[in-house]
């Protein structure tokens, strides 16, 4: 059985967001963290672990969006700057509750649109660019992977990470 490039998108979307392997998957990155947590921004500054998941959530529901052919329900961000918002409310667990099961929704729909995928389909245009979609979800796998190492560093300068591989 040959593999094909949509094998190879699933093999590195499954170890981006659940299967542990080689690095630390974003859904074990952020598994068990309260509020509290994720909003906690470092002393020296930076972003809070809410704000790149805030910045993945935005990027992955219209990557979805654009994979199931429909217009984006967010309307287009003024800048990735804005992407990230604010830092989150420390209190506020619910919200950072739906924002873990809104993420978590959007990761299978992409994994299911991805597995639909043809292998042809990858060397059409994104959205009409010269750019091919399967370098464009190749680049998007990359983008996950390392907002999932970041996380891990944050959880560790703030005394949260006890997960060992």
């Amino acid at each position: 059985m040959n593999t094909t490039a949509t094998d190879l998108l699933l093999i590195q979307k499954d170890s981006t967001w659940d299967q542990i392997d080689w690095i630390v998957p974003l859904s074990k990155a952020i598994e068990g963290l309260t509020a509290e947590q994720a909003a906690w921004v470092p002393p020296s500054g930076g972003l809070s672990i809410w704000q790149m998941v805030n910045h993945m959530y935005y990027y992955n529901h219209r990557l979805l969006n654009r994979l199931e052919g429909t217009t984006p329900s967010q309307p287009p961000a003024d800048s990735n700057v804005s992407t990230f918002g604010d830092s989150g409310n420390p209190q506020d667990n619910e919200g950072w509750n739906q924002l873990m099961q809104d993420l978590n929704t959007v990761a299978a729909g992409l994994r299911e649109k991805i597995a639909s995928i043809q292998p042809s389909e990858l060397e059409s245009s994104y959205m009409d660019t010269e750019t091919k979609w399967g370098h464009e979800l190749a680049r998007w796998v990359l983008h996950d992977a390392y907002h999932a190492g970041q996380i891990v560093l944050l959880r560790r300068q703030q005394g949260s990470w006890n997960i060992v591989f």
